[in-house]
């Protein structure tokens, strides 16, 4: 006899984790920027309605990918790498990069900003590499080379990062590409080996740029000059610890006052911190720690598929929100150098919103296609004649 029970077609847990983090982060964008988008760009809205707006289009591009099949963007792979550094290029070409607070990020067309490119280039790398990992699986196992190929890929493109410049999206990079690789069954001395020759690089990078140590040395001691080189991170000690346990209740944050630089975006948390408090920072925490874990579970039910392309994929994905949500809240508890990531799904940032929900789509893709093969086991099953 079949089951009446329906089996629903992708995670609901992810879904709802994801739509809660959605609508906190409107809320959130609406009640940090009011005083900002008030006097700077004539209403108190204006953030809110163009973070919705990216939304929008966000769940009209993750639709996108939840109706196309995994195989299809397997299938693309070499073209997508194409894809992501003619993007990373094209911001250093001039009359095509725009440059906003001293870094060109932009992809500029008619004097519009379209997109801040290091986004899509990481979702279309992660496509690569899984696909990559796949391929050549048999060579990532066993010699130094085919795992050193994909790491020199990621260093040209995290190259061109550092040229706009753009350090922490480059480390983001490297993050999802050794993700992918180690998940894929890299060796783990080739593992270490490139690891480790990454964060020396990264290190030399970090000290190249003046800029660079001087977020390094107040970073240290924010308080040896709180007015100037310490300015952010002071004030956002000084929301964090005013939330204590409870918070000042939604709108209650004095920090977000012109006192904190970037409240809406890179320092949301801290915003939240203080009006939420200490109960309300870790409820936030949990969502996140609830949408990691599940993107997970999604990989991992992938790999017993032995769907590698998927797993690798989810994997990569599931490495790189859990690593950007963990750097933008130690950047403002104070515990990592600013790095200038958002927190994804809350902060305002267009391009990190459209992207990171598009991600999100082709992770509910990979649930569907899993639970499809699920289902198809468990009817069959279910119609063979009991012995």
């Amino acid at each position: 006899m079949l089951s009446l029970r329906a089996e629903p077609r992708f995670d609901l847990v992810l879904v709802l984790a994801v739509a809660a983090l959605l609508c906190i982060g409107l809320v959130m964008v609406a009640s940090a920027s009011m005083s900002l988008a008030e006097r700077s760009y004539g209403g108190p809205l204006y953030f809110f309605w163009r973070q919705l707006g990216a939304v929008s289009i966000g769940l009209l591009g993750g639709w996108v990918m939840l109706r196309t099949p995994t195989t299809f963007w397997e299938r693309l792979g070499p073209a997508l790498l194409v894809l992501a550094l003619v993007l990373l290029l094209s911001v250093l070409l001039p009359g095509l990069g725009r440059t906003v607070n001293g870094s060109t990020r932009w992809l500029s067309v008619a004097g519009m900003n379209l997109i801040q490119v290091s986004e899509p280039a990481r979702l279309l790398m992660l496509l690569y590499f899984a696909g990559y990992a796949v391929r050549r699986n048999q060579e990532l196992r066993s010699s130094f080379a085919g795992f050193a190929r994909p790491i020199g890929l990621s260093i040209v493109a995290c190259a061109m990062l550092l040229l706009q410049p753009d350090f922490g999206a480059a480390m983001m990079l490297m993050v999802v590409t050794l993700a992918v690789l180690f998940v894929a069954g890299g060796r783990i001395r080739d593992f270490a080996l490139c690891a480790g020759t990454v964060l020396v690089l990264g290190a030399l990078a970090a000290v190249a740029a003046p800029y660079r140590v001087v977020r390094l040395t107040s970073f240290l001691n924010p308080w040896l000059d709180p007015y100037k080189t310490g300015f952010q991170l002071t004030n956002s000690l000084i929301a964090i610890g005013t939330g204590e346990w409870s918070g000042l209740g939604l709108g209650g944050s004095v920090q977000k006052l012109f006192y904190l630089p970037e409240a809406h975006t890179d320092f949301v948390f801290a915003v939240i911190a203080e009006e939420f408090g200490l109960l309300g920072s870790v409820a936030l925490v949990a969502l996140f720690g609830v949408v990691v874990w599940r993107v997970l579970l999604v990989s991992r039910q992938a790999a017993l598929r032995e769907q590698w392309y998927q797993a690798c994929v989810a994997f990569g994905f599931a490495a790189w929100q859990g690593a950007q949500v963990f750097i933008n809240i130690g950047v403002n508890m104070g515990i990592l150098p600013t790095k200038g990531l958002t927190l994804p799904l809350v902060s305002y940032g267009r391009s990190s919103l459209l992207v990171t929900l598009i991600g999100f789509g082709l992770l509910l893709r990979i649930d569907m296609e899993n639970r499809g093969a699920v289902g198809r086991r468990r009817a069959a099953a279910e119609r063979r004649p009991a012995a």
